[in-house]
């Protein structure tokens, strides 16, 4: 028992794990249990195949309706830092999850830092907003001007992808608490931002800091998770949505969208530019 023990429990070095800019984005499981079997993670489904999960090299695991974890899998899962997440149906809803430990607090004192100083505060909002302006549009601007501008600028991508895609749309309109009462595109939107949303949560956690210090965003649970996904949702997810509605002519396809929206995420790099970005714009050295 303690041979076995020591095996299935063994303490991994960080020189030993992939980096999070490598990892697979993310695995999105439901109706079923997730497991330990010998030294890893299996997904055993409501149809009893068992799936084994190599989770050293996934960012996270988004845990849909009908599943249930063992604590011995939670374990694993923390060891190699894969972040577990509760998610409802689509991912739709975040209810929660998981936080991995970092071998130090370096990052989130940084981020604390930038957060609580008025000049580096707004220095940080500002260069957030330049990879979506220029730097001399967002330059000497406040915090509501440049979300002004943002507002602005949201609404003509919507716009713009709506003409390209041939696409009627009549607006981001949310049906909270039932989806799929929405129309196409905005139901696609608020999935996709939702996988977004879980990824960037990942990174976050992987990478030492805390989605709770916002700069951009306040008021909400994970405002730095916002402020970050911001910067990547026109090709993510935007873009993504509006595509894929003209290709789903009205009837929603779970694996099929699921599956591009990963296959997005490879092809741009997701992971490292979001490695890349946390550092950068948290001044980190």
């Amino acid at each position: 028992m303690s041979t076995e023990r020591n095996r299935l429990f063994a303490k991994h070095g960080k020189d030993l794990l992939p980096q999070q800019r490598s990892r697979f984005p993310f695995l999105y499981l439901e109706h079923g249990r997730l497991e330990v079997d010998d030294s890893s993670l299996q997904w055993i489904g409501v149809d009893g195949a068992a799936v084994r999960i190599p989770a050293a090299t996934v960012t996270s695991l988004l845990l849909g309706p009908g599943s249930t974890v063992t604590h011995a899998a939670v374990r694993v899962a923390a060891s190699v830092n894969c972040v577990l997440s509760w998610v409802g149906d689509d991912s739709t809803i975040f209810y929660a999850h998981g936080h991995t430990s970092t071998s130090d607090s370096r990052n989130m004192r940084q981020q604390l830092l930038l957060a609580s100083h008025p000049d580096s505060h707004i220095r940080v909002c500002r260069n957030m907003f330049s990879h979506r302006f220029s730097s001399d549009a967002v330059e000497s601007k406040s915090l509501d001007e440049l979300r002004g501008m943002e507002g602005v600028r949201v609404r003509n991508t919507y716009a713009k992808f709506a003409d390209y895609y041939g696409v009627t749309w009549g607006g981001r309109l949310i049906k909270t608490g039932n989806i799929s009462q929405s129309d196409m595109t905005n139901r696609l939107l608020t999935i996709a931002n939702s996988y977004l949303y879980g990824i960037v949560t990942s990174s976050i956690y992987g990478l030492g800091f805390s989605p709770h210090i916002g700069f951009i965003h306040t008021g909400s649970p994970l405002p730095f998770v916002y402020d970050i996904a911001d910067l990547y949702k026109e090709k993510q997810c935007i873009d993504l949505a509006f595509g894929m509605t003209s290709q789903l002519l009205g009837k929603y396809n779970k694996p099929l969208f699921l599956n591009a929206f990963i296959q997005r995420a490879i092809e741009s790099n997701l992971l490292t530019s979001l490695s890349n970005d946390l550092i950068t714009l948290m001044e980190c050295k």
